[in-house]
Order: structure tokens, then sequence, then C-alpha cells
């Protein structure tokens, strides 16, 4: 039996119908296109798949796509604005290196997002506390940690 899923995606209104065993990470990437949104653990560990779900940093892979019905998504993609400029917390990841492989990235620009936003001059404890649910295996986190300073010492993060 399907159901029908009507919800906003980085501004935009979709309405598919879907299984009920759909995961949302999937829905996103497979209905929607949407593909900066990783899928790693499969079992919300590793933190790749995290999106913003009405505003709060949540785990795609954990939801299923009928529990979006209804509500607000954000996605790597809709950081950069209509003329595709990079979100500062973005372009600050580039400045300093934050990304190698870039598997992790899109998961832990989307968990920072609202931390930030929460938090506009974290010290580099709470950074890193924020960012103890994110796994990347390649950047050893300093040049994460940097990235985040570099963007709230040099730009306002709320847009």
């Amino acid at each position: 039996m399907m159901h029908t899923v009507k919800l906003t995606v980085n501004g935009k209104e979709y309405e598919r119908q879907v299984e009920p065993r759909l995961l949302l990470s999937d829905f996103i990437r497979h209905e929607l296109g949407l593909t900066g949104t990783h899928v790693g653990c499969e079992h919300g560990v590793c933190g790749a798949c995290t999106i913003l779900f009405d505003g709060q940093a949540v785990r795609s892979c954990l939801l299923l796509a009928v529990q979006a019905h209804g509500h607000e998504l954000g996605t790597v993609e809709g950081l950069a604005d209509s003329a595709g400029h990079l979100h500062p917390l973005q372009m600050a990841f580039w400045e300093a290196h934050g990304l190698q492989c870039g598997f992790c990235t899109p998961g832990i620009l989307m968990t920072l997002i609202p931390f930030m936003a929460e938090n506009p001059a974290p010290n580099e404890m709470e950074i890193r506390e924020a960012l103890s649910g994110n796994l990347c295996r390649c950047t050893g986190y300093q040049h994460i940690v940097d990235a985040v300073r570099l963007a709230t010492a040099t730009e306002s993060l709320t847009r």
C-alpha cells in the first residue's frame, strides 16, 4: 500500500507516493535526486545522512519518508544561494581545508548549521562536542574545527 508524502525540501514543495518502509535518506536521494545526503552506516552512527528537519539536525537514515509528511527539510544542496554562492560555512570549509574526500562533509555541514545558529561564538570544545556525532576518516577534525572558527570569526551565519 502506497502513502502520499507532501513536504518541502530546500524551499521547494514535493508530493510523492511512497512505500511505508522507505527510509527518508533513500527518499531524498532516489525520489528527489538530492544525492548530497550520503548514506554511510544506515544505523544513525556516522552522521553522513544528517539533514535539517524543521530546522533541527536529524539522521535521515533513522526516519521513514512518511514521517516527513508536512515537514520542512533542508539538505546540503540548499545551503548555496540561488546565484550559486556558497554558504559562509561552506566557504570556510574550503578556505580552512576542512574536507578531504568529502563523504562526511554534507552531514557535518548540516549538523553545524543549527549548532552555529544557537551558538554563534563557540569555543573549540563546544565545536568538538557538536561534531562528536559525525565520523570523518580523513581529516582528523582539526581542519573542520578551524573552519568553524573561521566561519564564526568572519561571517554572519544567519541566512
